[in-house]
């Protein structure tokens, strides 16, 4: 590791520091995996609005196993591409009857099996749930890899790759939840607020 990847990541963690929560609200290991497929598209606001509703009307796995599709599609209406998500929802579910007694699994191939199941859900559950060094790229992580040039990739798989080459592993699940907050507050898609950011003087991207 560089002196300036060093010393990005000191100043993240003097801000933001590494005990950062989800932004996904989830009392079990399926309802994290659930919204973060509802999440898709979808601001985590929103799905946590749905979710508080959704997981009292269904309480347990079995339950979104044997749900009514047209309902549960109505149920999760407002985190948009309803027809997908929900079909993928009750299939996951059914899956997890079947194949793992009812619980999530721990591994990338497991996860990636399921039904609506991608890296960037995977590593959600594998950094929250088991405490697995994994990186989630989602598309404030895309952006801000790239404006700090520890990436030149827009596919999701290649940044996680070249960030999984240049941030130390100890760092790796801190790095989702700090860039996110950066993303959310300053390093914004447009209009992104260098004169306000801690980061300004090591960014090749800032705008000052």
């Amino acid at each position: 590791m560089n002196k300036r990847t060093e010393e990005i990541l000191r100043r993240l963690d003097e801000v933001y520091g590494r005990d950062i929560p989800c932004y996904l609200h989830y009392d079990t290991p399926w309802q994290l995996l659930f919204s973060t497929i509802m999440s898709a598209q979808c601001t985590d606001k929103k799905v946590n609005e749905v979710a508080e509703k959704l997981y009292k009307k269904y309480p347990t796995v079995q339950a979104f196993a044997d749900a009514d599709l047209s309902e549960l599609e109505e149920d999760i209406h407002a985190t948009g591409f309803y027809h997908n998500k929900a079909k993928n929802i009750k299939a996951c579910a059914r899956r997890l009857l079947d194949d793992y007694g009812g619980e999530v699994p721990r591994t990338i191939e497991e996860l990636t099996s399921l039904p609506g199941v991608g890296r960037k859900t995977a590593n959600v559950i594998r950094g929250n749930i088991y405490h697995d060094p994994s990186i989630v790229v989602d598309t404030h992580v895309g952006r801000i890899s790239r404006r700090l040039g520890f990436t030149e990739e827009k596919d999701p798989a290649k940044v996680e790759g070249d960030l999984m080459k240049k941030i130390p592993r100890e760092h790796w699940i801190a790095i989702n939840i700090q860039f996110i907050a950066l993303g959310r507050s300053i390093c914004t898609a447009r209009s992104p607020k260098c004169q306000e950011c801690f980061l300004s003087d090591l960014c090749g991207s800032c705008e000052l």
